[in-house]
């Protein structure tokens, strides 16, 4: 048998790619650049839409709502000139928009808090294993898609000052029937439930979405250390759901010092008259009867938004740290 040194001592060549002509170099370089630009650049594109959005239907009218406000503008005689800080103080000075801004914050009271608290309950009640459960979370938000107009005119039966279904509960039961518009916590109590009808529910999915993420293994737990269902919401649910309670507060509070909607047609659709309208006309209601329905003052009605916008941000942020402090209390 015989062996062929040749083949051995042949030189043996590297076992890599083979060299690049420069065309194919400066097309693998734009490659590597472009990538590079799309690992920096896709972020931004992707969030652009809605800051691009923002700025348009949010952020513009912001500022033009601030320039109109230290103008004397009407929509009838047009725009008079500046004017500065009267607009500010002619709204300051205004008895009537006190007395809104009373309203307001009582029925963002009456029906607020009631509404987070059951939100929270029936979302606790959701999370349990249930018959036709998915049927039950998909119930709870039909309230959320009926219309508000439609809402508005039911709810406005129900609590019409003659023969309506709230009253004749009431006198079913031997009581006296309730003047809903002639008094002021009556009308905010039936503002109340019009708000709370439509709007627990969706609060609710979003704690009940909250309470899914928590490990079922801290209830088993629980559990054996003999902790009751009830001691298990208030100390185990309630704090490992903080970061959405204060989330929910926080819209909640935006949404109810912007109530509009329900107050007008609870009022059948008027914003600057009607039977006991002082009892329940809020702050949104007065700014659009200021600026579309009243002396169409719009300068005015612009004053009033920008300071509804800073009530707002305080009254957000009184709520985001009173709530903080009270949940940090429960752990």
């Amino acid at each position: 048998m015989s062996i062929d040194t040749h083949a051995a001592d042949a030189p043996r060549h590297s076992a890599g790619p083979p060299p690049l002509d420069p065309g194919e170099r400066r097309k693998q370089a734009r490659q590597v650049r472009r990538g590079r630009l799309d690992m920096k650049a896709s972020p931004y594109l992707y969030v652009a839409p809605f800051f691009v959005l923002f700025a348009v239907f949010g952020f513009f009218p912001l500022l033009y709502t601030g320039w109109v406000s230290m103008r004397d503008w009407g929509l009838i005689k047009g725009d008079q000139g500046f004017v500065g800080l009267q607009n500010f103080q002619a709204v300051l000075t205004d008895a009537n928009f006190w007395n809104a801004m009373y309203n307001t914050a009582g029925i963002f009271v009456v029906a607020t808090v009631p509404q987070l608290l059951l939100a929270l309950m029936l979302a606790n009640w959701l999370n349990r294993k249930l018959r036709f459960r998915t049927a039950l979370r998909m119930g709870i938000l039909l309230p959320n898609i009926t219309s508000v107009a439609a809402v508005g005119i039911v709810f406005g039966f129900i609590f019409a000052d003659r023969y309506g279904l709230a009253n004749w509960i009431l006198q079913s039961l031997s009581l006296d029937p309730i003047s809903w518009r002639g008094s002021r916590f009556a009308s905010w109590t039936a503002i109340a439930f019009m708000v709370d009808w439509r709007w627990t529910g969706y609060n609710a999915l979003i704690y009940l979405a909250a309470m899914q993420a928590i490990p079922r293994d801290l209830y088993e737990s629980a559990s054996l250390d003999g902790a009751s269902p009830t001691r298990q919401f208030w100390q185990l649910t309630v704090p490992l759901i903080q970061p959405t309670i204060l989330f929910t507060v926080i819209i909640s509070t935006i949404g109810g010092m912007q109530l509009f909607t329900e107050p007008l047609m609870f009022n059948y659709g008027a914003a600057g008259s009607g039977s006991g309208l002082e009892n329940f006309q809020t702050i949104a209601m007065y700014i659009y009867y200021t600026t579309f329905e009243g002396n169409f003052k719009y300068g005015l009605g612009s004053a009033m938004s920008w300071l509804l916008f800073l009530l707002i941000i305080g009254f957000a942020l009184i709520n985001f740290l009173m709530v903080r402090r009270s949940l940090k209390g429960s752990k």
